[in-house]
């Protein structure tokens, strides 16, 4: 175990370098992209589900305290792991996510208009025209009554 914090790039630049060795993560949202490409280059990728490395953590959540956690519980006999999905499986994953999110909204959406409809709300279109009218006819009201008092009008508009 090495204690030498990398980024993402150097990370990839060591293994490059190194020779093949059993690499074991934490399974996270970019996990099998790094598992495929160590494989690349010789390295044996092992990915844990973060449930079963929580119980080694002995003290506050940081990325050595993490990666010591990770080797204790590499090394257990019984540990679980997870193999490092294709390219296609995290597309076809990917996918089914999206789908079940639009899903989802879908219903929400329709449950939402259905409540609306049981408490009495209807929807009324007004022309875009007629509002903007109203609106205007509104201010120039309040504009006169703020500046002329309360119950004159407005001079006439000369264009």
């Amino acid at each position: 175990m090495f204690r030498k914090k990398l980024g993402r790039k150097q990370l990839i630049e060591f293994f490059a370098t190194f020779h093949s060795c059993t690499v074991v993560m934490e399974a996270c949202a970019g996990s099998h992209h790094m598992a495929r490409k160590l494989a690349t280059f010789g390295h044996q990728v092992n990915l844990t589900s973060p449930q079963f490395v929580r119980p080694f953590v002995k003290s506050n959540k940081n990325d050595f305290v993490d990666a010591e956690a990770i080797c204790e519980a590499a090394s257990r006999p019984a540990m679980r792991f997870v193999t490092p999905k294709t390219e296609s499986q995290q597309t076809r994953s990917a996918m089914h996510r999206v789908r079940e999110l639009l899903v989802r909204d879908r219903t929400k959406t329709v449950n939402q208009m259905h409540g609306f409809l049981l408490a009495g709300i209807r929807h009324q279109p007004a022309r875009r025209q007629s509002r903007h009218r109203a609106s205007a006819s509104r201010a120039r009201r309040t504009f006169a009554s703020a500046t002329y008092g309360r119950n004159s009008r407005a001079p006439a508009r000369s264009f």
